[in-house]
C-alpha cells in the first residue's frame, strides 16, 4: 500500500465546494470517481482545505492509499484523463505512509481578486468579485498590517463554527493593483471558517472610506463577527498554494 499525494487545481464555480456532500456534485467526490475507475479500487482522498463552493484552487492537496503499480509521478497524468476541464491534478507524489495533509506544519496562502471599475466584466464574472465604487488601495495597505501576526480573530470567523480555538497567525497581508484588478494576498499557519471572505469584505469597506483603517483594531479586540464586515462573495477566492515543511 502506498499514499500518494495530489497537488490539485480547479475552477470552482460548478461545485458545492470541496467536501462530499448529499446536495450537490462536489470536486472531492470527482476526483474519487476519477481515482476509483483509474486504480479499479475504491478510492477516497482526503483534502487539505475545505473549499467552500464557487471557491477556486491553484494548489489544494490530497492524498489517498493505493496497491496500484503506476509510478506515483504517472498518476496526475493517467488521472487527468477522466477529469473534466474544470479539475487538473498538478502533480502526483508518494509521501510516507502516515503523512496527512492537515496534521502538518504548513503555511496556506490565499489570493481573494476584487474588480474595481464602474461596470462589470463578463469574461471575469466568476473569477473576482466586482465593485463599482472607487476603492483605496493606501487605505487597504494600512488596514492590512493591523491583522498581520498572531491575534484572536473571532470576529473574523463565521457564526457559524463550532471551533474553539480562533488564534491564528498571519505571516504577510497584502494588497496589490494591477489595472483595474485589486488583489489581497494572505498567508498564514491556517484560516477560520470564511476568515478570508470577511477580511476581504472587511478591507473593502475600509478602501471605500466608510471606515478608517485603525478600526481593525477595534474590531479584533471586540471578539464579535457582528464589528467586521459582510462576508465578501466566494468566487473572488483562490487557494494558490499550501507549502509544507521538512517533512514534505
Amino acid at each position: 500500500m502506498r499514499r500518494i499525494k495530489l497537488t490539485v487545481a480547479y475552477d470552482g464555480t460548478a461545485y458545492c465546494g470541496w467536501q462530499v456532500q448529499p446536495n450537490g456534485i462536489t470536486v472531492e467526490e470527482v476526483l474519487n470517481h476519477a481515482l476509483s475507475e483509474l486504480t479499479g479500487e475504491q478510492i477516497r482522498v482526503t483534502g487539505a482545505s475545505r473549499t467552500d463552493a464557487g471557491v477556486h484552487a491553484e494548489g489544494n492537496v490530497a492524498v489517498f492509499d493505493t496497491e496500484s503499480s503506476i509510478p506515483p509521478e504517472r498518476i496526475a497524468y493517467a488521472v487527468n484523463c477522466g477529469l473534466p476541464e474544470d479539475i487538473v491534478v498538478v502533480k502526483s507524489e508518494e509521501v510516507p505512509e502516515g503523512w496527512h495533509p492537515r496534521y502538518q506544519d504548513s503555511v496556506k496562502t490565499y489570493e481573494y481578486h476584487i474588480l474595481n471599475r464602474e461596470m462589470p466584466d463578463p469574461m471575469r464574472r466568476f473569477t473576482a468579485f466586482h465593485v463599482s465604487y472607487p476603492l483605496d488601495p493606501d487605505l487597504m495597505r494600512e488596514a492590512a498590517e493591523y491583522l498581520k501576526g498572531e491575534h484572536d480573530f473571532k470576529s473574523f470567523c463565521s457564526i457559524h463554527t463550532d471551533v474553539k480555538d480562533t488564534v491564528r497567525t498571519i505571516y504577510d497581508l497584502t494588497v496589490e493593483k494591477d489595472g483595474d484588478m485589486i488583489i489581497l494576498r494572505i498567508s498564514g499557519n491556517g484560516f477560520l471558517y470564511n476568515m478570508v471572505r470577511i477580511i476581504a469584505g472587511t478591507l473593502i469597506r475600509v478602501g471605500r472610506g466608510a471606515w478608517p483603517p485603525e478600526r481593525i483594531k477595534d474590531i479584533l479586540e471586540a471578539k464579535d463577527r457582528q464589528k467586521a464586515a459582510a462576508t465578501a462573495p466566494a468566487r473572488g477566492l483562490v487557494l494558490k498554494n499550501i507549502r509544507y515543511g521538512k517533512s514534505r
